[in-house]
């Protein structure tokens, strides 16, 4: 005990100003991420959906919660959260209408969210499907799924809150990233993806790139400015339709690298912005990875709730707690969307 508090006294005495931050130990990792899944899988409903503050969002949530626990390594039939996953898979096949919107329209005014993050959780679970009949379900809520994306999409080639037909052809950046996501999702999963759809996103997502002065991604092609959480979002998006080589990459990199700060955080979007930005530096590997993860890693952990949840942000502890358990489980590469 008198050498950790000598050693502490020492390094203050030679950085007076730097904060000295204390490594994350595999077994802190595990209790925190344990603790984390346990929460989450407590918070399901009995019709198997997780929800946001007052009820919203939920296939959004169901979507996002449901691959945090994937990413145990849980399957639809093996493992701890099982029953949990096939909750989540029975609520999201029961929100599929027939023109193929995963959601509801008339409770959710940002419906595309809940569309995404629902095919994409569907899409990493069909390949683990060893059931026949549940798998031909999923492969035909997923094949109807990308044709109403496919009709969504705006004429700039970008999606908005709703279908391009609801919302006048309005799009921004982070439905964008949700849908195109989703679709590298279905696409690795043997669900037709067609090509030009992607092709059409990533030109959107160049069209709001800042070509001058600081850089980065803004709100949309109209305008709003650089944003970083979108930012970082945006080479997930590029990384995710298989651009790792996009000229546009390195110089978003660098705006991400300089405004993407870790210790502080002053922006309501801090967790959505890392949780895109973690799958980048992940996919990076090497060097990148490790310093970035030992940094994130031990913001999230001192963050989290004895209760094993994360309240930060104003979307809800579901939202966080599912973000926040997606990034530390990385390593774990259980899900093909997120493996190098």
């Amino acid at each position: 005990m008198k050498s950790n508090v000598l050693i502490y006294c020492f390094s203050f005495f030679l950085f007076p100003f730097s904060y000295v931050q204390a490594a994350v130990s595999e077994a802190e990792l595990r209790q925190t991420v344990s603790r984390g899944l346990d929460w989450l899988a407590n918070a399901q409903s009995s019709r198997g959906s997780w929800e946001a503050s007052d009820g919203a969002y939920p296939c959004a949530m169901t979507g996002m919660a449901g691959v945090a626990l994937l990413c145990e390594g849980s399957t639809l039939s093996q493992g701890k959260y099982s029953e949990n996953i096939k909750k989540a898979v029975e609520f999201l096949l029961s929100r599929s209408r027939p023109n193929g919107l995963i959601g509801d329209p008339r409770a959710d005014d940002r419906y595309t969210y809940g569309h995404g993050f629902g095919m994409l959780f569907l899409s990493q679970v069909l390949g683990e499907e060893e059931y026949a009949d549940h798998r031909e379900e999923i492969i035909d809520v997923l094949t109807r799924a990308v044709e109403f994306t496919g009709k969504a999409q705006t004429r700039e080639g970008g999606w908005g809150y709703v279908s391009a037909a609801d919302g006048n052809n309005f799009d921004e950046g982070s439905t964008t990233i949700t849908q195109v996501q989703a679709l590298r999702g279905c696409r690795d999963a043997g669900i037709p993806v067609p090509k030009e759809m992607i092709e059409k996103a990533i030109k959107y997502i160049h069209k709001c790139s800042i070509q001058g002065g600081a850089g980065g991604v803004q709100y949309n092609i109209h305008g709003g400015g650089g944003r970083p959480p979108i930012s970082a979002a945006a080479i997930a998006c590029l990384y995710s339709a298989g651009e790792y080589d996009d000229t546009y990459v390195p110089k978003l990199m660098a705006y991400c690298d300089k405004n993407m700060s870790i210790t502080e955080q002053n922006d309501t979007f801090w967790h959505y912005g890392h949780y895109y930005f973690a799958q980048v530096k992940y996919r990076q590997g090497g060097k990148e990875w490790e310093t970035y993860k030992d940094k994130i890693y031990r913001k999230l952990i001192d963050q989290a709730a004895s209760n094993g949840s994360w309240s930060q942000g104003y979307v809800g502890a579901v939202y966080t707690t599912s973000i926040n358990l997606t990034i530390l489980q990385l390593d774990k590469a259980a899900l093909p969307i997120y493996q190098r």
